[in-house]
């Protein structure tokens, strides 16, 4: 207990006085996750919209392979990524493996399915509100798409917002793709497990309690949103 209390004094310490290469993991790892939610989110909320405002039944195999996907074990698809990337890969010859790149690409993968799921969830409820409602007075198609999506936009805000958790703490996709490389591929999750192993348990605690603070963030953006929902 008293080598806890120790590493979190020396962990808040490093946070006061702004340690250079703690402030270079955190940036990146927020750099490559928002980076990737945008990505993930200009893919998974038009997928989304368009799967919500479909009959139920004619989505219904897709829908169920978003929701599988919404679990997709980081492993496998940091797996799928670095096959994809290697030297004997497809892609290879873009030479992407180990770069923040291929990280942006495992965490869109992961993103993707969370954003386009909850997207559709809530498309799909407004779309049997407002349909009937838009088409009796006179909305052309176009309109009665746009005024969907607008009633389910703070839904959708909470759809991105979850994305962006699932992936800012994702340690193991971005660990097989990234190799964790110093100054260069190394985020906040990937530093934890390094510097663990190590046995410099205060700047490991320094970056979990920035990612605490990120999470509880976060969280709280999340519930705001979804209690906003709840009141309209």
């Amino acid at each position: 207990m008293v080598e806890i209390w120790a590493g979190l004094v020396q962990a808040t310490k490093l946070i006061i006085d702004l340690d250079t290469e703690l402030l270079a993991i955190v940036f990146l790892s927020l750099k490559v996750s928002i980076a990737a939610v945008i990505t993930a989110a200009l893919i998974g909320i038009p997928l989304g919209a368009f799967l919500g405002m479909r009959p139920p039944v004619s989505v219904r195999w897709l829908e169920k392979l978003i929701n599988t996907l919404m679990g997709l074990p980081p492993v496998v698809a940091g797996l799928v990524i670095y096959l994809l990337l290697s030297n004997k890969g497809p892609l290879g010859p873009m030479e992407l493996l180990f770069t923040p790149m291929a990280m942006i690409t495992a965490q869109t993968v992961l993103a993707i399915p969370i954003i386009t799921g909850l997207t559709l969830v809530a498309v799909r409820d407004k779309h049997k509100e407002i349909k009937d409602t838009a088409v009796t007075l006179g909305a052309s198609q176009q309109m009665v798409i746009w005024t969907i999506i607008r009633e389910a936009k703070r839904a959708i805000m909470a759809a991105v917002v979850a994305g962006f958790g699932r992936v800012v703490a994702e340690v193991g996709a971005v660990m097989m793709v990234g190799g964790n490389i110093q100054g260069n591929t190394r985020v906040m999750t990937t530093a934890i497990v390094l510097e663990t192993r190590k046995g410099n348990f205060q700047f490991a605690l320094g970056l979990g309690i920035i990612l605490l603070i990120i999470a509880f963030i976060i969280n709280s953006l999340l519930y705001r949103i979804q209690g906003e929902v709840r009141n309209n």
